[in-house]
């Protein structure tokens, strides 16, 4: 539903919307929005929004300190403009926007200024809010349809976010910093209430080609002898420390490193002296965010509150679907024949060997289609300009699928699996093949059933080629209506990433083979347990491999591949969306009789478990940790539990489970090492595992 009004801000006017438990209001100079967990409030003075209110409902708490003069959002040339004329747009819809996304209601503000700089010009600015019922955040992006004045850069800083010239004993007013705030394109600029906060800066990477540790956090406390923190991220945490009630701002945009657009500024400016938080934009030049939508959420309940929130936060944007979501997929890919043996008997054997080991998706992997890649065992393919290489690039080979796909898949369907490809849109002129990627992605759907690709190739190097990017998976997620899964490749090369495109499907996280000597299950363990804290793990691809390969490449490792069941390395990504990464045709007995009946328990129990909240327990996976997952149902009385004894030397550990309501607690065993036992006890999971580099896997009610 859509609905339009004009407004005269001078007059008496007002404006009422309401969806589910979420409202807007727009009274005189007014404007509020908010539901039954959050509310947020601006005066509306000549066109730009002044804060007067930031309230978390159901924690009785308002993070806004005594109003004060200063507009936001703002976009730079913020300081001069004007309105030309006092009327307003205000248009309201309600439902879900997107195929994926849940029903919200979305606000947007829109008014015509002139500015002395630039006289000739008149800027339309539009402010849009959107808030989902039953969440404690609202999202805004504020889009500038003129190109501002020059951003004024900050002063620089050093790399450990501290202001770069020492203090030079010269007493100074706090106060006296509000008056030399940069002109840059503002997003928040909040005056903080609270006097005992806890500050968390967020780093996330991808590119994991070359990285491994994936999460990080730095802490402060914030202190009035503390300056200025200028910090870049797109994840930042602010907490009471006496409360344990929390604001995250995360912002809807690539990683900072992959951002087409760098300039000198961060993302986050703080100024403990001054009680000042300031969220900025930067990078596309537009202004205002560049066009980057930015969440801010409040939490309580401390560390595991605002995981929770998180997820909850991401869930919005991609609502989880058991009959499409936390799918088990398998790739050959991660047994290094890259396509050597793509073809149609090799890809039938897969398809039987899937249906025995209980995969929900086949996937073929670079090679299914007529081009040549630079990844292929052919020599001399290419990594972009696809369709200029040959316009029938991604039509299936007809050397190795002579039949075509059909046969393959309908073999698949028949055996009850679904069918995904790998796929790689033109990055070329900015992705400006986007429409023709993106038809040929929606003809494989609706001619042959295909509903999982796997996104790869992708270089977002340009503003230009982000959005046409962003409106290729839009578009197939449109004509899908909302079927059709993406998995995002975030290994390599300048890529949306974890916050850039929250829509389109998991992140396909790591590349790791034991041919190169990468792979530790321990590892990517711990990159899943530590990503869990930020990300939601219905958004995550993490993969299991043959373990029988490459032996002599770990001598003497008590934490090789070889050292692990087969069920335990498949436990491993039981909290994510499974890739088995290796032949299925080529595995040993073992696997079959391992993962394939935990395949099953594990489709039994899924929906549930994904319906619940996700928390990581127990300490950080390292090859000797005790550690786990937790889900938790919304009502505290049922969940599961994933629990790893790494190579630790105890047998029995106790771990606690945030949010569990009172017992008595019945505990089932679903799957894990035999002579391995567990009870609930006083808000901790008390396990009992005999043997080292074992698990259980449980329910509980």
């Amino acid at each position: 539903m859509s609905d339009s009004l004009p407004y005269d801000s001078p007059a008496v006017s007002e404006y009422h919307v309401k969806f589910e438990s979420c409202y807007a209001r727009l009274i005189g100079d007014v404007l509020t929005i908010g539901n039954d967990c959050l509310e947020r409030c601006w005066q509306v003075r000549d066109g730009q929004l002044y804060p007067t209110g930031l309230r978390q409902v159901q924690a009785g708490v308002e993070w806004l300190a005594p109003a004060w003069a200063v507009p936001q959002p703002a976009p730079t040339v913020d300081l001069a403009l004007r309105l030309s004329s006092h009327e307003f747009s205000f248009v309201v819809s309600t439902g879900a926007l997107q195929p994926t996304e849940a029903p919200s209601l979305q606000i947007e503000l829109g008014a015509d200024f002139t500015s002395p700089g630039w006289p000739e010009e008149i800027f339309h600015l539009t402010y849009v809010f959107q808030i989902f019922p039953g969440l404690a955040a609202i999202t805004t992006r504020v889009i500038l349809d003129r190109p501002p004045q020059p951003v004024v850069k900050p002063p620089l800083v050093g790399s450990n976010g501290a202001h770069p010239q020492g203090p030079s004993g010269i007493e100074i007013n706090p106060q006296a910093a509000l008056e030399d705030l940069p002109a840059l394109d503002r997003l928040e600029l909040l005056p903080l209430p609270a006097a005992h906060l806890r500050f968390i800066q967020v780093t996330l990477l991808d590119q994991t080609d070359n990285h491994n540790e994936l999460a990080f956090e730095r802490e402060w406390r914030l202190h009035p002898s503390e300056l200025m923190l200028d910090l870049p991220g797109n994840l930042f945490i602010l907490e009471d420390v006496l409360t344990g009630n929390g604001l995250i701002f995360l912002k809807h945009a690539p990683l900072p490193h992959a951002r087409p657009v760098k300039t000198s500024a961060s993302d986050l400016m703080l100024r403990p002296r001054s009680g000042l938080l300031g969220l900025y934009g930067h990078g596309f030049g537009m202004g205002a965010g560049e066009g980057y939508a930015w969440g801010l959420i409040a939490y309580s309940g401390g560390q595991p509150g605002r995981t929770l929130a998180l997820h909850a936060y991401q869930r919005c944007f991609r609502s989880f679907q058991p009959a499409r979501d936390a799918r088990f997929i398998s790739n050959t890919w991660g047994d290094r024949s890259r396509d050597s043996r793509i073809n149609e008997a090799f890809l039938m054997q897969e398809v039987e060997a899937g249906a025995r080991l209980g995969v929900d998706v086949i996937q073929i992997d670079d090679g299914w289609e007529v081009g040549r890649t630079a990844n292929s065992a052919t020599p001399g393919g290419v990594w972009t300009g696809f369709w200029s290489s040959s316009p029938d690039f991604w039509k299936p080979d007809p050397q190795r699928f002579p039949n075509g796909l059909q046969p393959v898949i309908a073999h698949a369907r028949r055996l009850g699996l679904d069918f995904g490809l790998w796929f790689a849109p033109d990055s070329s002129d900015s992705f400006a093949n986007w429409q023709r990627d993106a038809d040929t992605l929606l003809a494989l759907h609706r001619e042959l059933g295909v509903n999982y690709f796997k996104i790869d190739g992708v270089k977002a190097v340009t503003r230009a080629g982000e959005r046409n990017l962003l409106r290729f998976f839009n578009r197939v997620l449109a004509g899908s209506s909302g079927q059709v899964v993406f998995d995002l490749d975030v290994t390599a090369e300048i890529r949306p990433g974890y916050f850039g495109a929250m829509q389109v499907g998991p992140l396909f996280v790591e590349n790791r083979y034991t041919d190169w000597h990468r792979y530790w299950p321990h590892a990517t363990l711990r990159n899943l347990w530590k990503l869990a804290h930020y990300v939601d793990p219905a958004r995550l691809r993490f993969e299991f491999l043959n373990n029988t390969r490459n032996p002599q490449l770990y001598p003497n490792d008590p934490l090789a591949p070889a050292a692990y069941s087969p069920a335990y390395l498949f436990a491993t990504t039981l909290f994510a969306n499974p890739l088995g990464w290796f032949e299925m045709s080529s595995l040993p007995a073992a696997y079959f009789e391992q993962v394939a009946p935990l395949a099953a328990i594990w489709k039994q129990q899924r929906a549930a478990l994904f319906a619940g909240q996700i928390l990581p327990i127990g300490a950080a996976p390292d090859g000797a940790a005790w550690t786990g997952f937790v889900s938790l149902a919304h009502d505290g009385r049922s969940g599961h539990a994933l629990v790893f004894r790494e190579l630790n030397p105890q047998d029995t550990a106790a771990l606690e489970i945030p949010f569990l309501s009172s017992g008595p607690w019945q505990v089932t065993l679903l799957s894990g090492s035999d002579g391995g036992s567990a009870a609930l006890e006083a808000g901790h999971l008390q396990v009992h595992l005999p043997n080292p580099r074992s698990f259980l896997f449980l329910s509980f009610s």
